[in-house]
């Protein structure tokens, strides 16, 4: 079976981002699941350590079972996002616990987040991490830079955050780093914010984000391997679209399908409708956002060269 790490190479290279769709409640893994198959498309489920602590996706184990009931490997993978060596509340994390826990769960491709690391401290955990995951052989993706909108309270204001490149991937440590790391993929800071996971701001509508599209340039320049947009909900579509040819071949989707799953929840008290309205809207950013109805084929072909 063709490797996570090679459909992503086989995405990089025919300039397609493949999405990776967050599932903070677990009945919105089947409806992810048969939307990606419908469009006859692929994609990935992930799950964040801040949604099994902050939302109700239990845990990986909780998650694969979930996954495991539905799966289809030709479609769809399942991918460890958000492991934080200190996370949004400025905690240390076990975070070595975490991620051997999913390799040995059997999870797909998992990512260590160092990012509020020094570069140094930074390098050394990615290193780490990385060689456990291709031990597994699976990949492993790392991050530079700040993605912000994880943090307790309100973001300043965005158009300030962006003229001023706050938490941007820089390029000179950018190349040092995925040297130094052997890291598969990279998730870069150009310009995305995290959605909301706190208070009454998790259910506000996200800022519609710009990209940077001359500094991810810079960035696929100089690392030569798949780069990852986080916080990909609400950004312009025609930065998205211009930036997947510019390098980004994951694109982590969150808000979009969490909120309408819980808005439907809260309005019908149904979770089969609350399914519903996430199968429609991951076929929405499937097929109307991302473009990306049919391109099964093209990223589950053999091995690249």
């Amino acid at each position: 079976m063709i490797t996570v790490r090679d459909i992503a190479l086989n995405a990089y290279h025919a300039g397609i981002a493949i999405p990776a769709f967050n599932v903070p409640y677990l009945p919105m893994v089947e409806p992810v699941i048969r939307a990606t198959v419908d469009q006859d498309s692929f994609a990935l489920i992930e799950t964040a350590r801040l949604e099994w602590l902050k939302f109700e996706a239990g845990g990986p184990a909780a998650v694969m079972a979930e996954f495991q009931k539905w799966q289809q490997p030709d479609h769809i993978r399942l991918h460890l996002d958000h492991v934080p060596v200190i996370d949004e509340d400025n905690q240390h994390v076990d975070y070595l616990t975490d991620i051997k826990t999913a390799i040995d769960l059997g999870f797909h491709s998992i990512m260590i987040d160092g990012s509020r690391l020094s570069l140094a401290d930074n390098i050394a955990a990615t290193r780490e991490v990385t060689e456990l995951a291709h031990a597994a052989g699976i990949p492993c993706e790392a991050e530079l830079g700040a993605v912000l909108g994880h943090e307790a309270g309100p973001l300043p204001p965005y158009e300030e955050l962006f003229a001023s490149g706050k938490g941007f991937t820089r390029i000179d440590e950018a190349e040092q780093f995925v040297q130094a790391t052997g890291c598969d993929w990279l998730s870069v800071a150009i310009g995305s914010v995290h959605g909301a996971i706190s208070g009454a701001l998790k259910d506000q509508k996200k800022v519609e984000a710009r990209l940077n599209l001359d500094h991810l340039d810079k960035l696929r320049t100089v690392t030569g391997i798949p780069l990852v947009l986080h916080g990909g909900s609400g950004v312009q579509q025609t930065d998205v679209l211009a930036a997947i040819k510019k390098g980004i071949a994951k694109i982590n989707i969150a808000s979009e399908i969490r909120q309408a799953y819980e808005k439907t929840l809260r309005d019908t008290g149904e979770i089969a409708r609350a399914q519903e309205a996430v199968y429609r809207r991951t076929t929405e950013l499937i097929r109307d956002y991302l473009g990306n109805t049919g391109i099964r084929a093209q990223v589950m072909k053999a091995k690249p060269s």
